[in-house]
């Protein structure tokens, strides 16, 4: 093993007392020449999405051995953004991807990993993995966990988290349904261990980590139960050791072209808003320019091909069977570009092996679902710098509308009224200070969203917000908007009753208020308290870049 990291605590007199605590670990002498791999394991009894991972550590720690390493585990915190929700914990979940980040690249050089496989499922520790694999540019491998099944009821009603709890939540609020009825949802929602079963940012984020090449193949969407999860455990333990021995590290994989490549097929599934904020951050790790404008522009020329829950009727274990990931490569055909994989088959050698494909699930390009991909990118004078919308949830009626500004200065705030009743047809709910410096952390605002569907005003309210949105999150809703309230952007501008108009073919979203006034209202604001003074969010506050830039953290 050339050039082994390792060596620098197993070789030479000087590193006897490095020895004799690592066999203190009960490593045996003879295994001080094998490679070392980390196996970065975000286990949790706290997350449905990773309660299972004792199996495939077990799976990944037999197939480093079979590889010829020698494993050695050390854990990654996780938080579950469905229970962080809608109160206090949910300003630590986005903060949480740089601590990840930081864990993974502090273990692995204080012990010189010759390389890395990273066990992740949920919404900021994938990414949060990702960043650290491009940062360390040592040979890494990820495995993700995989979805839950969706739950099964009578006649063949499916369940899945978001529509039967958040959504479901509403409608009994709003009396359309009983109480009966939804303690039935709250118990099928989440009937196994596993991601949420739609296209949220979790699974997305798989999908995407295996179309930039960084797990093998087939990882992204098998279930968190099949036995199949566990196989491609064990063959990610052994590949991670030849990925070691021949030098192969993440910014070989993580090139312009798997960019290209993962936004496509996010834009071609309707995938979650949330993975512009990662894309860019991990795209900043591997020192590619990836500006924020490239999800547009690759937006107009890339089909939504396939209607995926929660905006869709299709579950991941559908898309799975249907094909997967390379499924969808082979589908979008020439607009994927060929580029190296963990698995040592380039892009295009997977899609060759593609023979099957349910094209209901997975519509060729001849026919799909929208001529555009899911997400879009607006701009204007409510977001100058950008904001994003996951286009494919929201219905065609509206695409465009105006209407009249209801101003919150935090989600509760807005929830509160929603739950009350106070919302009605024909107004745009803003929700502002809650960005990435303002919550600080940037909160998901599924609970309003979800309130927003589930009363039925989804074709006649719009939300707009600095902050962002699950990835379960439908209808016409507005976020990252950047500059964010607390840097002055001009959301943090507007006043109740003023006009906000939302055009989305044409990509605007413009405050209908003159500029003289927009410029006396800037006069007068002033920069309110910060909401977090202590602890280490007010350090994050200090330090995270707008969501146009991934909120990813920069020293001052």
């Amino acid at each position: 093993m050339p050039n082994k990291r390792s060596s620098t605590i197993t070789e030479g007199l000087e590193r006897t007392p490095h020895r004799a605590l690592l066999m203190g670990t009960g490593l045996p002498r003879n295994a001080m020449g094998r490679s070392f791999i980390g196996i970065a394991t975000s286990f949790t009894d706290l997350i449905p999405g990773h309660v299972g991972m004792r199996d495939l550590e077990r799976a990944i720690e037999k197939g480093v051995h079979s590889g010829g390493g020698h494993a050695f585990f050390f854990g990654i915190p996780g938080v579950c953004d469905g229970i962080a929700m809608g109160h206090r914990g949910m300003h630590y979940s986005l903060p949480t991807r740089e601590l990840i980040a930081d864990m993974v690249e502090s273990v692995a050089e204080a012990h010189r990993l010759d390389g890395l496989v990273l066990l992740t499922n949920c919404d900021k520790i994938t990414p949060g993995m990702l960043m650290a694999a491009a940062r360390l540019d040592i040979p890494c491998i990820v495995v993700t966990a995989g979805p839950m099944l969706a739950g099964r009821g009578r006649e063949g009603r499916q369940y899945s988290f978001v529509t039967d709890t958040f959504e479901a939540m509403a409608r009994y609020k709003g009396g359309t349904l009983t109480a009966e009825e939804l303690l039935v949802c709250e118990e099928k929602a989440c009937p196994t261990a596993g991601s949420c079963q739609g296209l949220f940012t979790a699974n997305t984020m798989a999908i995407l980590t295996e179309t930039m090449g960084m797990s093998l193949v087939g990882c992204g969407t098998a279930p968190a139960v099949s036995s199949l999860k566990r196989r491609i455990a064990f063959a990610s333990g052994e590949r991670i050791v030849e990925l070691v021995r021949d030098g192969v590290t993440p910014r070989q994989i993580l090139t312009a072209e798997a960019f290209s490549n993962a936004i496509r097929v996010d834009l071609a599934l309707g995938g979650s808003s949330n993975t512009v904020l990662h894309l860019l951050s991990i795209a900043s790790e591997a020192g590619i320019d990836l500006p924020l404008d490239a999800f547009d522009k690759l937006s107009r020329t890339t089909p939504q091909l396939s209607s995926m829950n929660p905006g869709g009727k299709y579950f991941m274990e559908d898309l799975d069977a249907a094909g997967g990931v390379p499924a969808v490569l082979k589908q979008l055909g020439a607009l994927i570009e060929d580029n190296p994989t963990v698995s040592g088959l380039s892009i295009s050698e997977i899609v060759s092996c593609v023979k099957e494909i349910d094209d209901e699930v997975i519509h060729p390009m001849t026919s799909p679902i929208r001529p555009e991909g899911g997400i879009a990118i607006l701009t204007g004078n409510l977001a100058p710098d950008g904001a994003v919308v996951k286009q494919s949830g929201v219905s065609e009626k509206m695409m465009v509308f105006e209407g009249t500004a209801v101003c919150f200065d935090s989600e509760e705030g807005a929830m509160a009224a929603l739950m009350g009743g106070e919302i009605t047809g024909g107004e745009v709910v803003v929700i502002r200070y809650e960005g990435p410096k303002g919550g600080p952390g940037m909160r998901e605002m599924l609970a309003p969203t979800a309130a927003l569907m589930g009363m039925g005003l989804g074709d006649s309210v719009a939300l707009i917000t600095d902050g962002r949105f699950s990835g379960g999150t439908r209808g016409p809703c507005i976020g990252h908007i950047s500059p964010e309230a607390a840097v002055g952007g001009t959301i943090a501008l507007v006043e109740d009753g003023d006009r906000i108009r939302l055009d989305i073919p044409q990509r605007r979203l413009e405050l209908l208020v003159d500029p003289a006034v927009l410029a006396e209202r800037q006069s007068r604001w002033q920069r309110p308290e910060a909401k977090i003074k202590t602890g280490w969010l007010a350090r994050y506050a200090a330090v995270v870049t707008s969501a146009n830039t991934g909120a990813i953290c920069k020293a001052p």
